[in-house]
């Protein structure tokens, strides 16, 4: 009899283990699809404008904000040599809003925050 409850709980408490590890799988990939979504997404039949510029990852196209300039994206980007990628920019301090340039990060970016 001794031998047959301690078999049964054995049992019992391999479920208990098997339901325990699934319950955090499945609470692990929740958390990944959570991390994944951008923060900040705009619908797409609303034009991207202001401060939101400001927020969005470097991208290698890269439309220049109001307000930017190229050492701001510089710094923002990690990309010091912008002028010599971009040859439509004739003039570094004539950079305006709308402006396409080109961004190639040589190292890792600077987090927003």
């Amino acid at each position: 009899m001794d031998f047959s409850s301690s078999k049964k709980t054995m049992k019992i408490s391999v479920v208990i283990a098997d339901v325990a590890s699934w319950n955090c799988a499945i609470v692990l990939l929740c958390l990944i699809l959570l991390g994944s979504i951008r923060e900040y997404s705009v619908p797409k039949d609303q034009p991207v404008k202001g401060s939101q510029l400001f927020d969005r990852p470097c991208d290698e196209i890269y439309v220049v904000g109001e307000g930017e300039t190229l050492h701001t994206i510089s710094d923002k980007c990690g990309d010091p040599f912008i002028v010599e990628q971009n040859p439509h920019i004739h003039d570094p301090d004539d950079v305006f809003p709308g402006l396409v340039i080109k961004i190639t990060p040589s190292r890792p970016r600077k987090l927003l925050r």
